[in-house]
This record gives C-alpha cells, structure tokens and sequence, in this order.
C-alpha cells in the first residue's frame, strides 16, 4: 500500500519536486560565485555577505516544497470527500501515517541535491584561509526546516475545510482585537507575538531563521 500511496503523490507532485531539486542542486553553486582566495578583512566580509545573501534562498526554498508537498497529499482526498480513505482497511491514522511517511521519502530528493550541489560547489573554488565549508551541516538543517514545515502544513492540510474556517476565523478574531485594542490607545500586538512564538526558540519555525552560509568561518 505504501508503494501505492508514494506513486500517487509523486505524479501529483513530481513538477515542483523536479523544480526543488534544480534549484537545490543549483542554489550552493550560485551563492559561491564570488568565493575566491581573496585576502583582506574587506574582501573576505563582501565575499561573506555575497553568501548569505544566497542564504535566504534555503528556507525559502524549503517551506514552499513542504507547503506544495503537505497541500498535494490531501488534495485528492479533500475533492473525493475522504471516500477513498475510509473504504480501505486501515485505520485513518494508519493511512494518515501512509502519507506522511511518502511525502517525507519524496522531499528527500531536493535534500539530498541541496548536499551534492553543496559538496560540489565548495570543491570547485578555492576557500581563503581561515574559512570553512559547511556543506554537509547546510544540508542537514535543510532537511530539518523542510520536514519541520513539511509536518506542519500536512497536518493544517489533513484537517476539513470547516477545520480550516475555524483556524481563519480565530485569526480574523485576534487582527479585530488588535485593530480596536490599537485604536483605543492599548497598543496591543497580538499577530507580532503569535508570530515570534513560532520563529523564535523555542518555536518550531526557529530553524528558518538565522544565517544559512555554506562558508564561514
């Protein structure tokens, strides 16, 4: 059944997979193309700069697989009214579990071409003394941000679409409270502190933030 369920969620999402894996293949090899045995502080903060300038391309990169992969999983499910789940004989956890466990052997891939395209582009230039690459420890946070992400959004997705007005609803809720709260002079900023809930540690989005460099010191 396994096999089943990872074929049907490569053909839904195998385009954009495709695509991750290109631009995670490519995206190491274009953020060292000023990287050369230059010498000077000056020189080697520009050259540092120039990387993690590319740098904010990794999680960007990696929550938009997890959203696409996440949404694809329950896509068919949600259009078939979930009949095709419950007429199998398997608990829904079981399947829900079956789904998951394709989606994080698919978005593997684009890991795996953030790694070889890492090694790859810091055998191909010359690193200034005093300067380390990272690829392996760039590939590993990856993988991280993206199954991570890829958790969160598949289980907002595996909800209903009542499931979905209800999570709209709370939030439509808390931006009304901080528009009048504002408004009246309180200065409330409820959205602000959800948000670095979830990005600052211990948050589970804390990974996507930060510097991704694949040289540093």
């Amino acid at each position: 059944m396994f096999r089943a369920i990872l074929y049907t969620q490569w053909k839904w999402s195998r385009f954009p997979l495709l695509l991750g894996v290109l631009a995670g293949f490519a995206l190491p090899l274009l953020s060292v193309q000023r990287v050369s045995s230059v010498t000077g502080y000056w020189q080697t903060r520009t050259m540092l700069a120039s990387v993690q300038a590319w740098g904010i391309l990794y999680p960007i990169l990696g929550a938009s697989l997890a959203l696409l992969v996440g949404a694809l999983a329950w896509a068919a499910d949600h259009r078939g009214r979930h009949v095709y789940a419950l007429s199998l004989p398997v608990p829904r956890w079981h399947y829900a579990l079956l789904r998951f466990g394709a989606g994080v052997v698919l978005l593997a891939a684009p890991v795996m071409a953030v790694w070889i395209g890492g090694i790859l582009a810091t055998a191909t230039v010359t690193i200034p003394t005093g300067l380390h690459a990272y690829p392996t420890m760039l590939a590993a946070r990856f993988a991280l941000a993206v199954f991570v992400t890829y958790a969160l959004f598949f289980a907002i997705s595996a909800g209903t679409v009542r499931m979905a007005g209800y999570v709209l609803g709370a939030l439509a809720t808390v931006l009304v409270v901080e528009v009048i709260t504002n408004a009246a002079g309180a200065h409330v900023s409820l959205l602000e502190n959800l948000l670095l809930a979830l990005v600052v540690w211990p948050g589970p989005l804390d990974v996507l933030t930060g510097r991704w460099m694949l040289i540093d010191v």
